[in-house]
């Protein structure tokens, strides 16, 4: 039996050293060209681009363009003349001996492949195989291989072992909806995709392993962003027994601070990345995931300008943003105050003139001694523009939002730069707007500050968390903490948030279990692989960092799914649909 051999060497690696020598190609047809009595075809794989060249032009002028072929050629030097630098194969070319088609490109291509980026999301993923063979795309892929290879290498130095959790699990009320699998084997039963590997990671440390990660699959229904993907992501999860928040800190500013100047030129915080609280970081920032590259910061100005006679100031929350020197006309100022009315609030500013009086339709509320100390507290200069939102419920909210904008609008943000910290002591819970109860604010297996002590006589809403997130450019990076490994403690916490033990137990059977055999102190967190990648490689679109992402609206053109499955298949599962 004949074997087939369709390539002995790459298109991209043929170089001035196989002159004279006799090749075999095999690839995609990127171009074709007709010179009359000189056909020219450029022949594309994964390694780059090489010219054929063949004097039989009306043997090979019907081979269309992404059709895959294989060549068998003599490879030859081309004139100083006609090489081309820009091209890693441009030294060279190759006469075509003889050419077999492999794979024809039987319809017309849904986009130039050069140029899919140009074509809108949903025909790019409907035909994404295609538009996986764009370099630029392509390479995103290679990309996402290299860093992950880093990462894996990363922590086996740091003595982690790589274990896999399961897919199939139970379900878990830990936020985000859950993608739920109806059991054929239990009537009416249902497993779920885990939402992260939270319970089997702490499980772990229970088990006796020192240091555990994984680059674990995550399965959450949530609607997708720009920044968040629907369905499923990947994140870099890890655990340390007998560990405290410090030990994961390290561990955590290694990995990103290597991976980030390995796989950038930008400048990338020094370790230790500052710290932050969460009081400071909404209060200075207006978010718990500030953009450091953004140098301006949010004032509090409440006890000051509660004193003014302007109504909307009194028994609210007050705060401000100084700006030096802005030079913008009159519309824009109107733009800002539209701005702010679109999401939800309303815009006051300020001018400070040369002689340091205000120029402002507020100044007339103002009497002197609230004058003076404005001055003092903002430390104002002549050329100051203080910006001023007062919102009783959400001023924190709406000045983060105007912070954003306004570096944006005055083009405050360096851009060659990744600036990390670490947001921590988050509270441990928080108030639910909608039914005024008690919730957990972040993850509920998290370690309170103060454990049974601080559960038991502290006001629920004073309490903290042992509980960070790393921060890069506005973006949250990654979310840890210092877990819970007590049973008293676990059914405290899940009582004041309106769980009875039962529930506990029922929810979580296997911590609840788990714990009563001596369970270590632990902690770890959890990085998010692909919004690393999306940074790294400057995307404003975190799908463009996974080969085959759902849409943005939870659907695959590609594969047409969602779709109905069999009425054979829901009867075996126990199911019946609505109408």
């Amino acid at each position: 039996m004949k074997e087939n051999i369709y390539r002995n060497i790459y298109c991209g690696n043929v170089s001035v050293n196989e002159v004279g020598k006799t090749v075999k190609l095999a690839g995609w047809v990127n171009s074709i060209r007709n010179l009359g009595g000189l056909l020219f075809i450029t022949l594309r794989d994964e390694t780059g681009i090489v010219q054929l060249i063949s004097e039989e032009v009306e043997k090979y002028i019907n081979i269309n363009k992404e059709s895959t072929i294989t060549i068998t050629g003599i490879v030859q030097k081309r004139t100083d003349d006609m090489i081309n630098p820009n091209m890693k194969t441009g030294e060279i070319e190759v006469l075509i001996s003889s050419l077999e088609v492999l794979g024809e490109c039987e319809n017309v291509l849904p986009f130039e492949i050069s140029r899919s980026k140009e074509s809108t999301e949903e025909t790019r993923l409907k035909y994404r195989y295609l538009d996986l063979r764009n370099e630029e795309v392509h390479n995103n892929i290679l990309f996402r291989s290299e860093v992950i290879d880093f990462i894996r290498s990363t922590m086996k130095s740091l003595n982690f072992t790589e274990i896999q959790t399961p897919i199939i699990t139970a379900t878990s009320p830990e936020g985000a909806r859950d993608f739920i699998v109806p059991s054929r084997k239990f009537k009416g039963k249902f497993y779920a995709l885990p939402q992260a590997p939270q319970i089997f990671k702490q499980l772990l440390m229970v088990s006796g392993f020192n240091r555990y990660f994984q680059i674990a699959p995550c399965f959450r229904d949530e609607d997708p962003r720009s920044d968040r993907l629907y369905g499923e992501f990947y994140q870099l999860d890890f655990e340390m027994s007998f560990a405290t928040e410090e030990d994961v800190y390290d561990v955590g500013q290694k990995v990103f601070y290597d991976v980030f100047t390995k796989f950038s030129n930008k400048e990338v915080s020094p370790i230790p990345f500052r710290r932050i609280s969460y009081t400071e970081s909404m209060l200075k920032y207006g978010t718990d995931k500030p953009d450091l590259r953004n140098p301006l910061e949010i004032v509090d100005l409440t006890d000051i300008l509660n004193k003014s006679s302007f109504e909307p100031f009194k028994d609210t929350t007050v705060r401000c943003i100084v700006v030096n020197n802005i030079d913008k006309s009159n519309s824009w100022y109107k733009q800002m105050e539209e701005y702010v009315k679109s999401i939800g609030g309303v815009l006051g500013y300020i001018k400070v003139n040369d002689d340091m009086s205000f120029k402002s339709s507020l100044d007339k509320f103002f009497d002197d001694e609230v004058r003076s100390e404005l001055k003092e507290k903002l430390n104002l200069k002549p050329g100051n523009v203080i910006f001023i939102i007062a919102n009783k419920d959400k001023c924190a909210k709406l000045m983060g939002q105007l912070r954003i904008k306004l570096g944006n609008e005055l083009d405050l943000i360096d851009k060659n730069r990744y600036e990390f910290c670490i947001i921590n002591n988050f509270p441990f819970y928080e108030l639910n707007e909608e039914d005024n109860k008690i919730e957990f604010s972040h993850n509920p297996f998290s370690m309170p500050q103060g454990g049974l002590d601080a559960l038991n006589n502290k006001n629920p809403l004073e309490i903290q968390a042992y509980q960070y997130d790393f921060v890069c450019n506005g973006y949250e990076m990654a979310s840890g903490g210092v877990r819970n490994h007590s049973r008293q403690i676990l059914k405290k916490a899940f009582e004041i948030a309106g769980y009875d033990e039962e529930v506990v137990k029922s929810k979580f059977p296997s911590l609840y279990e788990a714990f009563r055999f001596g369970a270590p102190p632990h902690a770890g967190m959890a990085p998010g692989i692909d919004r690393i990648l999306m940074l790294l490689k400057d995307e404003e679109n975190i799908r463009e960092m996974v080969a085959f992402p759902l849409g943005a609206n939870g659907a695959d053109a590609m594969m047409g799914c969602p779709n109905e499955v069999f009425e054979q298949q829901l009867r075996e599962t126990h199911i019946k649909i609505r109408d």
